[in-house]
């Protein structure tokens, strides 16, 4: 039973510098991946609010379903406010595409590509 068990602490300070080399760099990859992933994922996020945002100021829907009165809307706003979101989702856009292809770059993998599932 006892040569069953291994000493992890003489294993570990008897790895060449190789071994820790690789090991180091594996976990530093590692994290840096899933950082990367989740940048990648805040950025799809954000577009995706800012589209829902977009969509919803073009609802000028009554106050209630019995009112022919439209809720107050200012054009000059509206006009402002959409094209201040057109232009922030296509920075977005364009920072989503240079994110996901330099992951791939540093990464050696794949992207899930498409559009974004929120």
């Amino acid at each position: 039973m006892e040569d069953e068990l291994k000493p992890r602490f003489i294993e570990s300070l008897q790895r060449n510098n190789d071994q820790i080399r690789e090991d180091r760099a594996k976990i530093i990859g590692a994290d840096s991946e899933l950082i990367y992933r989740r940048r990648v994922e805040d950025i799809e996020l954000k577009i995706k609010r800012l589209e829902r945002e977009q969509e919803g100021i073009i609802d000028i829907s009554p106050l209630d379903r019995n009112s022919l009165t439209f809720a107050d809307f200012n054009p000059e706003a509206f006009v402002q406010k959409d094209m201040e979101l057109s232009l922030t989702i296509r920075n977005l856009n364009i920072q989503l595409e240079v994110t996901q292809k330099r992951f791939e770059y540093l990464f050696g993998k794949n992207y899930n590509h498409g559009k974004y599932k929120i």
